[in-house]
């Protein structure tokens, strides 16, 4: 086998498996999206430190959609915000801008340690008040 008969080869191989990894990638940022925007979530838990302070965010239901957006909402006052993964950083980001305690405490880019269709576990540190966070949601 000539050499550029074999570089041919291994550039083809390595071409298929890196579109096969997208492919995996892109079939699981799908259902990632999928599970997200398919109902209500609440914060089932969030501790701040040693501080349990989940029971700030009681009577908020989160709704996450498709382009993006996420929808806080407790009684008839709703706070619009932005939310993006990463799947392969297992990484979720939310952002109210403007909004106060509480959900300005999701503002954050959030590590995945923990998921399942119907909740998640997350941590972060936050870089303003030092403090490491960690985050549960649940599906309502």
């Amino acid at each position: 086998m000539t050499r550029s008969l074999l570089f041919t080869i291994i550039s083809g191989l390595s071409l298929s498996f890196y579109s096969c990894k997208k492919y995996v990638e892109k079939q699981a940022q799908k259902e990632a999206v999928s599970i997200m925007t398919d109902g209500y979530w609440y914060v089932s838990g969030y501790n701040q430190n040693d501080s349990d302070i989940t029971a700030a965010f009681s009577g908020y239901l989160f709704k996450f959609d498709a382009n993006n957006t996420v929808t806080g909402t407790k009684g008839s006052v709703s706070t619009s915000g932005q939310w993006s993964d990463n799947i392969v950083a297992r990484t979720i980001t939310a952002s109210f801008p403007g909004a106060v305690a509480p959900l300005v405490y999701l503002n954050e880019t959030w590590t995945i340690k923990d998921s399942y269709t119907d909740s998640v576990s997350a941590k972060c540190t936050d870089t303003v008040n030092h403090t490491t966070n960690i985050l549960q949601l649940k599906k309502q």
